[in-house]
């Protein structure tokens, strides 16, 4: 029943961040995060902290992203530790219409802080290269993952 509660609640802190982002909520966005997070971004900047977090956005809410609603999609929960879990999925920002393919591959790092809330320590948005992913699995077909290979091939 454990693991139940504490995926709903990893899940609920994703699912908040997605809402702070749609109302472009920088306090709302940071408060997802513990006090000295780790965040990079998919063109490899790094902001270090809660605050650093929520003003970065405060600008790019302002800017470069104003307008745009969050797209995101679990893939995998895990909890290799105690009041430790791994969230991986997929996720982009959008106008308009929800994209029916999202493309940044992201990590999600959750721990549960003394309050007993879970909070993202870590969180890492990498954009996906389909074309050089499928040139590097045709010339090392090693490098394919195994979910992705054939049946046969597992």
């Amino acid at each position: 029943m454990r693991d139940h509660d504490d995926r709903t609640a990893v899940l609920g802190v994703i699912d908040r961040l997605v809402e702070a982002w749609g109302r472009h909520d920088a306090d709302a966005y940071g408060a997802c995060f513990t006090a000295d997070a780790t965040y990079v971004t998919y063109v490899g900047t790094c902001y270090q902290g809660r605050d650093e977090i929520a003003e970065s956005h405060r600008t790019l809410w302002a800017r470069f992203l104003a307008g745009t609603r969050l797209a995101d999609e679990v893939r995998d929960v895990r909890f290799p530790a105690p009041g430790t879990a791994v969230v991986t999925g997929s996720g982009d920002t959008y106008k308009g219409r929800r994209p029916d393919r999202l493309h940044k591959v992201q990590t999600y790092v959750l721990v549960r802080e003394a309050d007993g809330e879970w909070r993202i320590a870590a969180f890492q948005n990498t954009r996906r290269r389909p074309l050089l992913e499928a040139v590097s699995f045709r010339s090392a077909p090693g490098l394919v993952p195994a979910e992705r290979r054939p049946l046969a091939v597992r």
